[in-house]
């Protein structure tokens, strides 16, 4: 059994060095076993640069016992014995850099940790969950890899099913007593938080919920994107198994859990990967590369071998130990461009003399490749603020392999289009339109996420022009666009009940704004969209292609009106008609493709939902005029002021 633990090992070292370790966490860090009766402790860590390495903790009360360093590469390791179960115990590395400076730092692969500016790494080494979701993972094989080969390379790539995704952050979602977290005494525990989350999202109609980064972070003003231990759930809420627990609970309730993963950068923290060994080790080593100047942050070196075991292995950590549905991955773009965020004479072109990070693109085809190439069925969404073309293609055809992208430029046009008063929007009518123009270059996500309702940029409500009560149509029209659209769907916490002021990271959501009608009619009303949209594969089977989207009008400026239709596989299909001016439409035509008799399934301006009641109840039969020489067929409707409609053929009556 020895000599087979050896050979693991050095198998382990071997590929870690080389680049192909996938499971480094399973090697690096703390291990634990038993043998005799005795509790036996391996710690490793990697340190190519120090001049010595030692282990410090509760256990040896924290006096340092020296590393050895095992391999060329600079892998130390020390082991211990124990008479008594040191699980739950602190611990550091002391390292000693080739200027003779000290440092305490906490374990890179540490499972555990102390949470806020505590900056311990603790011990874990049982996991004694049981897992309850295998009739998720049965949904999950189905809904993402549907195709008759599930582990066919283009099957991720056509997601036929509906993606809802209700993005949060567990500080402020709710706390104890609605108090303010800043004291970091207030936060609900990840099994309060998923109790009532659980059947909250599902009753809203939501498919996923994707949660700001969980991984331990010693400041809260960060929200989560400043990392320091990249393998461990924060204790704010709670322990590894109090998450497994979170994640569990959602998915026996229906519901996908998506993490926010971050590998474009971390903290200058000195307990953390900053400096690890007294120099430049997880960072790029050049000027040019080394920092993000407007994060106050260091890159990772993702062309480094050792690297980018520590981020793949920390990928498929989350997918693996925790049944995660997918990551989402931050700040792409910061890590494609060597230019990002720099001035001219700040950067140093490529070997092609261009701007591209070769190796930040040969670390994305190899992290997606690997991930698919154990879990076919699981979500890679990039979050990517430019053109780069074929973030969402297979990495055989050259793309970076990634299955989802967010439409931060649908989303930009949105916002600008909603905040203009309508009697200039006429002259903006292509910001309603020009997103089909390249809707099917990527399969895309459309976003309202975090980074748009704070900042000065408002809630999503008051982006809304007009006063009180235009501002609530004028958001349900665009969530009926937005709806309806070609891509999946994902709105950041609060929107939902039209929360006025911006997010704060440091109080809950206003709740109590429920109290008043307008609210409580909107997520009403958001509540019963969502799930229309669940039910209708017309909106959601058809998104990659023009298969299932045909413009009806796209041109009606004038009158700040459009019009489409979408389609499912099976050529049944849902008519949008929407109206961003303040002005109702009596007896508006809608051209519509077949005779017969058509309904409105859903309004925007019902009472319940804070309309004026603007409807068409009614049986709506298609009239035919010639256009030319042609037959054109349309209906006529009474479309509300600063709403939509969506209108369905009836299906026909057989009389006998």
């Amino acid at each position: 059994m020895a000599t087979k633990n050896k050979n693991q090992n050095e198998w382990a070292q071997y590929y870690f060095h080389q680049g192909t370790n996938y499971e480094a966490y399973k090697y690096l860090g703390c291990h634990c076993a038993q043998k005799d009766g005795v509790f036996c402790y391996s710690f490793r860590t990697w340190a190519p640069n120090a001049q010595n390495v030692a282990v410090e903790g509760d256990f040896n009360s924290w006096s340092a016992q020296n590393m050895q360093r095992i391999t060329d590469g600079g892998i130390w390791e020390l082991n211990i014995e124990s008479e008594r179960n040191l699980e739950g115990t602190f611990y550091k590395f002391l390292v000693t850099g080739k200027d003779g400076a000290t440092w305490q730092k906490s374990d890179p692969y540490a499972f555990h940790s102390e949470t806020l500016m505590k900056t311990a790494s603790i011990i874990k080494c049982e996991d004694s969950f049981a897992w309850e979701d295998k009739k998720w993972f049965t949904h999950r094989k189905k809904t993402v890899s549907p195709d008759d080969d599930p582990a066919s390379e283009k099957s991720r790539y056509f997601y036929r099913a509906p993606m809802n995704i209700y993005e949060m952050h567990l500080a402020s979602w709710k706390t104890r007593n609605g108090e303010c977290t800043a004291d970091g005494e207030h936060y609900l525990t990840y099994r309060e938080i998923a109790d009532e989350l659980a059947p909250y999202v599902k009753k809203m109609g939501y498919t996923h919920v994707e949660l700001m980064p969980i991984m331990e972070h010693p400041f809260d003003g960060s929200w989560g994107y400043q990392v320091c231990s990249y393998y461990a759930p924060t204790s704010r809420f709670g322990t590894p198994d109090d998450f497994r627990y979170f994640v569990n609970k959602m998915h026996t309730c229906g519901i996908g859990v998506i993490l926010d993963w971050v590998p474009a950068h971390f903290p200058k923290d000195r307990h953390g990967l900053f400096e690890f060994d007294g120099s430049p080790l997880y960072e790029y080593q050049g000027k040019d590369r080394m920092e993000h100047k407007g994060w106050g942050t260091r890159c990772f070196d993702v062309g480094r071998n050792e690297v980018q075991c520590f981020l793949i292995s920390n990928a498929l950590y989350w997918l693996r130990e925790f049944h995660i549905d997918g990551l989402r991955v931050d700040a792409v773009a910061s890590m494609l461009y060597l230019d990002y965020d720099r001035e001219p004479g700040e950067w140093i072109p490529n070997k092609d003399g261009e701007n591209k990070n070769l190796e930040a693109i040969a670390f994305f085809q190899k992290l997606n490749s690997v991930v698919f190439g154990e879990f076919s069925d699981v979500l890679m969404i990039a979050e990517e603020s430019t053109a780069w073309p074929m973030i969402t293609k297979p990495v055989s055809m050259g793309g970076l392999g990634f299955n989802f992208k967010w439409n931060m430029g649908w989303a930009n046009d949105m916002f600008e289009y909603v905040s203009l008063d309508p009697i200039y929007r006429k002259h903006h009518h292509s910001k309603l339109t020009f997103p089909m123009m390249y809707a099917y270059s990527e399969n895309y996500i459309l976003p309202v996420s975090h980074d748009e309702v704070v900042h000065g940029k408002k809630s999503l409500v008051d982006k809304m022009f007009g006063d009180y009560d235009s501002k609530f149509s004028g958001m349900r029209a665009f969530l009926l666009y937005m709806m309806t659209l070609p891509g999946k769907k994902m709105m950041f916490m609060g929107c939902e009940f039209a929360q006025f002021r911006e997010w704060d990271f440091e109080n809950q959501l206003e709740w109590f704004m429920l109290d008043y009608p307008r609210h409580t009619e909107m997520q009403r009303y958001v509540g019963e969209l969502n799930n229309l949209y669940l039910s209708s594969s017309e909106l959601w089977e058809i998104d990659t292609d023009w298969a299932g989207f045909e413009w009806i009008d796209a041109d009606n400026a004038d009158e700040n009106i459009i019009s489409y239709r979408r389609k499912n596989v099976s050529g049944s299909e849902i008519i949008a008609v929407i109206n961003f001016s303040p002005v109702e439409r009596k007896n508006f035509r809608v051209r519509v493709p077949k005779t017969g008799v058509y309904k409105e399934i859903f309004s925007t301006d019902e009472y319940r939902f804070g309309g004026g009641n603007v409807l068409n109840p009614g049986a709506l039969r298609a009239q035919t005029e010639m256009a030319g020489e042609e037959k054109q067929r349309y209906i006529e409707i009474d479309l509300p002021a600063m709403g939509g409609v969506l209108l369905k053929k009836a299906p026909r009556q057989i009389n006998k």
